[in-house]
């Protein structure tokens, strides 16, 4: 331990390095979140490691997991390492409210043109602002919001535990393959597609469980044949005829697949979540944004 004698100086960065590796189980993935060299997160780790006498990773393919003692001190210290950060940022945001950083979360089924569009127009009214941002599927960026690795995110539907502002609903649609018999209707009941092959998520994200949900309502178990977590790949396995899919409207052209409404009230809420910690005023700008913005991006198909 006498390696780490020099102080919180001289540990900040190895538990900085060691907090980032953790999280992201990658190290070039670390070396981006914190802007330095893969090198020195090699080099902070290792350091670390030879200072507590005991080895925090081991390697998993082209990845790396915590050991045993790695996982312990993870829990020990990433709460203390966030507090930190936000401390950090609080001060820095209350002395520079025009620069700072958040770190923004959004849904799989946002984008890829209209978030990016919200987002641009915001750097163009506050350019000092950094945006850390991150991608997931709804309960994921809910559990980031509460353990403080996101500062803000757009969740669908919004978690009951957490503050968030209502943005709008997101209708969902049937999507079927340009020659199938249903393309030409204007609307459907859940009931008709008894017999019909489903393309869908896994069952944790949530539009698979109102898939599950809604066809449950209607007398009957949906038959999924394909199950995956990438969106955009759900919507080509429809195109290609193999199974109809359950999805809010899609936001680039796609001429080979039509979205049909479905009967009843078939659509969910779509709020922007954030952590109980006092945000930053940068946080406070990307918040105010998002609100204003929300129609862009939230009520696609209705």
């Amino acid at each position: 331990m006498d390696q780490l004698a020099g102080g919180l100086g001289e540990v900040a960065p190895l538990l900085a390095a060691f907090d980032a590796a953790a999280r992201e189980g990658h190290i070039t993935r670390a070396a981006e979140l914190l802007e330095v060299p893969q090198s020195s997160i090699s080099r902070r780790l290792k350091a670390l490691e030879r200072a507590l006498g005991v080895q925090l990773f081991q390697p998993v393919g082209r990845r790396v997991a915590l050991t045993v003692q790695g996982r312990d001190l993870h829990e020990r210290t990433a709460g203390l390492l966030r507090q930190l950060d936000d401390a950090i940022d609080e001060v820095r945001a209350d002395a520079d409210p025009a620069h700072g950083r958040v770190r923004f979360g959004f849904p799989l089924t946002l984008g890829p043109v209209s978030i990016p569009s919200t987002l641009a127009h915001f750097h163009a009214s506050a350019p000092g602002i950094r945006l850390h941002l991150t991608q997931a599927h709804g309960e994921a960026l809910a559990e980031m919001v509460r353990d403080g690795s996101l500062d803000l995110a757009v969740t669908i539907p919004p978690p009951a535990d957490l503050p968030f502002t209502m943005l709008g609903r997101q209708r969902i649609l049937a999507h079927v393959a340009l020659g199938h018999p249903l393309a030409g209707r204007t609307r459907v009941d859940l009931a008709e597609l008894v017999e019909e092959p489903f393309i869908a998520s896994p069952p944790s994200f949530h539009l698979r469980m109102l898939l599950d949900t809604w066809c449950a309502e209607a007398g009957f178990t949906p038959r999924v044949g394909f199950e995956i977590s990438e969106f955009e790949t759900i919507r080509e396995l429809a195109a290609q005829g193999l199974g109809i899919a359950l999805l809010p409207a899609g936001e680039t052209p796609r001429p080979d697949l039509v979205g049909i409404p479905l009967t009843g009230v078939r659509d969910r809420a779509v709020g922007l979540t954030t952590g109980r910690h006092r945000p930053t005023a940068a946080t406070t700008l990307l918040h105010a944004h998002l609100v204003t913005h929300a129609a862009g991006f939230v009520n696609l198909g209705s």
